[in-house]
């Protein structure tokens, strides 16, 4: 099956779909398109529904409102039926020629997503695009090269158990990893048409980075918050603690007074806003131990059956009787 979420930003329909469609013919597998459109799009819908009346395999899936990217492509996983899903952007970024290469390499892996190879673009997107890699690498430990690209073919299973909110669809490959699924990064040629019309307002930069450390926070302490609260609260606490020990000894042994002394009000602050931190910590403990049962988050690649035991003839049953 493939997902194509339609957003504010899409290139011609028909002529995508036509490049797409080759692209998977050449892979030899039967298919499926749907699209979903995120929001009110009544151009985007008009040309799709012009495909289907051509006779083209085509379900549109569309959206009350615009959610986002995340939630159009979740609404595209429930509304197919396919083994191996496929995620394409409405616009050019890959080269329709290796979609069939990409669906050759699930056989050893689960999910395998595209990194445009050689990449174009300007001395700026390639310092931000650096710069955000980095970030990823440095929070999760995983070391991924083109996250942006929104050229992914994964199993089922992948599109089943990997939840997705906000706008975590580029970070699907992370959130699928931290789960046990075997991903691939594959350098695909990049299209040429693949160049942004446009900019990025300042406030998503720092939607961006947020959305980094949201992903940190799923992936290390998911299951662990009191290790993350934990361990804030606790060095916030000895920070408040150690400044307040300081002042009680100056004011016991060297007459130091602490009227006009702002950093104890400071230090107190800190110890109490360290209890509280570690308090939250294990508030958080609280619920997953109480919701543990219901929490899925490893995945099960094999499982092999003990082989039945040959049965005894009659004669040694009844010997042994």
């Amino acid at each position: 099956s493939v997902i194509i979420p339609v957003g504010q930003r899409y290139d011609d329909v028909g002529e995508l779909y036509q490049a797409y469609k080759t692209g998977l013919e050449g892979a030899g597998r039967s298919f499926d398109f749907v699209y979903v459109l995120d929001g009110y799009l009544p151009k985007a819908f008009d040309e799709l529904r012009a495909l289907q009346d051509r006779g083209e395999r085509i379900k549109i899936v569309k959206l009350a409102k615009s959610f986002g990217e995340a939630t159009a492509l979740t609404a595209g996983f429930e509304n197919s039926r396919g083994g191996l899903v496929l995620t394409l952007p409405a616009y050019y970024q890959v080269e329709a020629d290796a979609i069939s290469e990409m669906l050759d390499h699930l056989d050893g892996y689960d999910m395998v997503i595209g990194r445009r190879w050689p990449r174009l673009g300007s001395g700026f997107e390639k310092v931000r695009r650096e710069l955000f890699h980095w970030l990823i690498r440095s929070v999760t430990g995983m070391r991924y090269r083109d996250l942006g690209c929104g050229v992914r073919a994964f199993r089922r299973p992948v599109a089943d158990e990997v939840p997705m909110y906000g706008d975590q669809h580029r970070f699907l490959p992370v959130l699928a990893d931290r789960r046990g699924f075997r991903i691939l990064e594959l350098d695909v040629p990049q299209s040429p048409k693949d160049k942004f019309r446009g900019g990025y307002r300042p406030r998503e930069y720092l939607h961006r980075v947020l959305d980094i450390f949201t992903v940190f926070f799923l992936v290390r302490f998911t299951k662990k918050p009191l290790r993350f609260f934990g361990m804030l609260g606790s060095i916030t606490s000895l920070v408040g603690g150690v400044v307040l020990a300081i002042i009680v000894i100056q004011r016991l042994f060297f007459d130091v007074g602490l009227g006009n002394r702002p950093i104890l009000l400071l230090s107190s602050l800190l110890v109490m806003l360290g209890v509280q931190i570690f308090a939250l910590g294990l508030i958080g403990e609280l619920i997953i131990f109480t919701h543990a049962k219901d929490i899925k988050e490893y995945t099960i690649e094999l499982i092999v059956n003990e082989q039945s035991q040959p049965a005894r003839p009659a004669a040694v049953a009844e010997r042994a009787l």
